[in-house]
């Protein structure tokens, strides 16, 4: 074989192995990205939005607001009892609630129901709800403060109490690669980095 093939064939098995080395790299970081991957209907903005101000009230009828929360990342749900994908993923935003207690994090459902707190407490009753409070807002000013065109509507507010990302539509808010985005979001809130690398990442019937 003359030297002109040998330093070809050289050159072409270095290329090959660059290729594999590109490709098994590409397939371990696969899974990582998959483990934050938020909910598809969840879009994150590209800048923090103002929230105006939300009233509700506690399962003991006490007036309570999202700035009780402010210094956590919160999750805000705003739904009604007759709403049916509302009713199905109750369950999922009991879950997560209870999985990242104690980390700067809290679910906030706000029931619009007009039934008030009773009709929250007996279907937390009926769903056999943990640990997910009972807030309730009977005047529904909940719903139009959010802008909610229907129902379930989830914000994502941050530590300094502004909007983030929302879903329109019920979502798998206990699923692990949820669970896992989340503690990324607090992560990167408890260091202060004001915009989230995830955002934009999902966009809604995409």
């Amino acid at each position: 074989m003359s030297s002109v093939r040998k330093v070809m064939r050289r050159r072409l098995q270095i290329r090959l192995r660059t290729v594999v080395l590109l490709a098994v790299a590409l397939l371990a970081a696969a899974p990582l990205a998959l483990a934050q991957a938020p909910p598809s209907n969840l879009v994150m903005h590209e800048a923090p939005e103002p929230v105006s101000a939300i009233a509700f009230a506690d399962a003991q009828g006490e007036p309570r607001s999202l700035a009780d929360f402010r210094g956590k990342v919160v999750l805000l749900n705003v739904w009604a009892t007759w709403c049916v994908p509302c009713r199905k993923e109750i369950p999922a935003l009991d879950r997560l609630g209870a999985i990242l207690r104690g980390e700067d994090f809290a679910v906030v459902a706000v029931s619009v129901d007009r039934r008030g707190i009773d009709a929250v407490r007996r279907l937390f009753a009926e769903l056999d709800v943990q640990s997910l409070p009972i807030y309730s807002d009977p005047s529904g000013q909940a719903m139009r403060t959010v802008r909610a065109v229907g129902l379930p509507i989830s914000l994502v507010i941050d530590r300094e109490g502004r909007e983030v990302g929302r879903a329109i539509g019920p979502a798998a808010w206990d699923a692990g690669a949820t669970v896992a985005f989340f503690r990324d979001v607090i992560a990167r809130a408890s260091r202060g980095d004001g915009r989230s690398d995830h955002a934009g990442a999902s966009r809604a019937g995409n």
